[in-house]
């Protein structure tokens, strides 16, 4: 079932779920209470969703009957044949809250009834759309269904610096997981497009206040990168300095270390020739010492 006030878009997700299964190869029977078959398919026309192809193989078909136009009873035998001689997967109500017009509460609550349990017999999925207040979309409506039904949508609008945005929400979804966040949907002529969320500062943000806070966070994500980028730059031109300052100081530490190895040199040869002196000065002093006088011979 999906819920919600009017102009929140029951029709429309109604429309995409029948041509998600006309695409899929699936017949869809479509039964408007309020919308001519050709109302319906102009009106869809505007949000991108063309229906005639789908109509002309067969695919889709759309009855549109008053719910004054005869009682629940007949209303409930008319839905009947209907499906029986379509076979379709998927069978769309819209919307159900019309035949209160023809029945008490607990006269539509029985014919309801028994219509999902025979859809729920077929394997057929059964798609129902209930108008509720606008103030509180996922309050129970008048039909009284939602215990009966497996999966509840509720469709709600957002009124927020003068204008209005619509929202989306799983109440349930028996037998699978489901987010409990309230998605807001844009309806356009490309179809409908679900935003992210936006969790601000004050809260969640849509429509313009959310384009605005995310204008205005690409403008301080891109300052940011902005000043990584300069501080990055200044990194690279400061690590270029100090490694140029610290190759001078290793050529200047080579020369130092160089002089001095000249200067060791130096020291060591003057060192030897000073040791070599000492040596020829003591060599003499020996030979002086130990000659004896020479002995001339007299001639005779």
């Amino acid at each position: 079932m999906v819920s919600g006030g009017a102009g929140t878009g029951k029709t429309s997700l109604a429309a995409f779920l029948a041509i998600a299964a006309c695409r899929r190869g699936e017949r869809c029977l479509f039964f408007s209470f309020e919308e001519s078959p050709n109302q319906f398919v102009r009106n869809m026309r505007s949000i991108g969703v063309n229906l005639e192809p789908w109509i002309r193989k067969g695919l889709l078909r759309i009855i549109a009957n008053r719910p004054a136009l005869f009682g629940l009873e007949m209303h409930l035998v008319f839905t009947h044949n209907a499906i029986e001689q379509f076979g379709p997967k998927v069978v769309v109500l819209d919307p159900i809250t019309d035949l209160m017009a023809v029945g008490s509460p607990i006269e539509v609550h029985s014919m309801l009834t028994r219509l999902i349990d025979n859809m729920k017999i077929r394997g057929v999925t059964l798609l129902l759309t209930s108008l509720t207040g606008a103030k509180d979309p996922t309050a129970e409506s008048e039909v009284g269904i939602s215990s009966l039904i497996d999966t509840w949508v509720a469709l709600q609008n957002f009124e927020v610096v003068g204008e209005r945005n619509r929202g989306l929400s799983v109440l349930k979804s028996r037998g699978m997981a489901h987010s409990n966040l309230i998605r807001e949907f844009v309806l356009s002529n490309r179809g409908i497009d679900l935003v992210d969320v936006y969790r601000g500062p004050d809260g969640i943000l849509t429509g313009a206040a959310r384009r605005s806070r995310e204008i205005r966070d690409e403008e301080e994500a891109f300052e940011r990168r902005q000043t990584i980028a300069r501080n990055r730059s200044e990194t690279e031109r400061r690590r270029r300095q100090v490694a140029g300052q610290i190759e001078a100081l290793k050529a200047e530490l080579g020369a130092q270390e160089e002089e001095i190895h000249r200067l060791s040199v130096l020291d060591q040869r003057l060192t030897a020739q000073a040791g070599g002196k000492n040596r020829g000065n003591n060599n003499d002093k020996g030979l002086k010492k130990n000659s004896k006088p020479i002995r001339r011979r007299r001639v005779r």
